[in-house]
């Protein structure tokens, strides 16, 4: 069986097991709890040297990084509906995982971790800054579609999704994008879709 190695308010936990969810696999959550430190125990590092969550477990496959696992899962079981091997959409699609390592993180899930766990090396200021750029360029992206792309939901929007939807964590007002907070209802409104606290 899949086992997914993560903590319930890590955003990028809960995307590989929002992905999980809405492709109606079987899977094991494995909490790691990061307020003890069970990321950088001997066990956790032997699977995952890099001492992050999540980690995906399936069979001999240890997959760590959560845009990693969704590609993974998307392509093992989710066939052309998740990620499309045709050359543009693809590239489409990795965009969005790569404004996600990039722009998402730098701005929204930064300022998450300074307002929410205290996190203090971060300069709140340019992340608010960060936050309200990619907010913006995905409120525009979002004005004449509903999905991020390829006219349907796909790995682009479970990557983006959760520290977007986690943005009032960061003391982010959403209310000023209001094509990203309908974009938000339609992915809660997707089958089997399973909420993370806050969300």
């Amino acid at each position: 069986m899949i086992k997914l190695y993560g903590h319930e308010l890590s955003g990028n936990s809960y995307k590989a097991r929002l992905l999980l969810e809405l492709l109606n696999l079987d899977y094991e959550w494995v909490k790691v709890d990061l307020m003890k430190a069970e990321q950088k125990s001997p066990e956790y590092l032997a699977l995952n040297p890099f001492g992050q969550v999540p980690l995906l477990v399936d069979g001999d496959v240890k997959l760590a990084d959560a845009q990693a696992i969704l590609v993974y899962l998307a392509r093992q079981y989710g066939g052309e509906t998740w990620l499309s091997t045709d050359a543009l959409p693809l590239a489409q699609v990795v965009r969005w995982l790569s404004t996600t390592a990039g722009e998402v993180r730098q701005g929204l899930e930064n300022a998450r971790l300074y307002h929410l766990f205290g996190a203090t090396n971060i300069n709140i200021d340019r992340a608010h800054q960060k936050a309200d750029h990619i907010l913006t360029q995905l409120d525009k992206h979002l004005h004449s579609r509903l999905w991020l792309e390829c006219d349907r939901p796909t790995i682009a929007d479970v990557a983006v999704f959760p520290y977007v939807a986690l943005a009032r964590d960061g003391k982010i007002d959403l209310n000023a994008y209001p094509n990203v907070l309908a974009w938000i209802e339609r992915v809660k409104q997707l089958p089997d879709f399973v909420p993370m606290a806050g969300v």
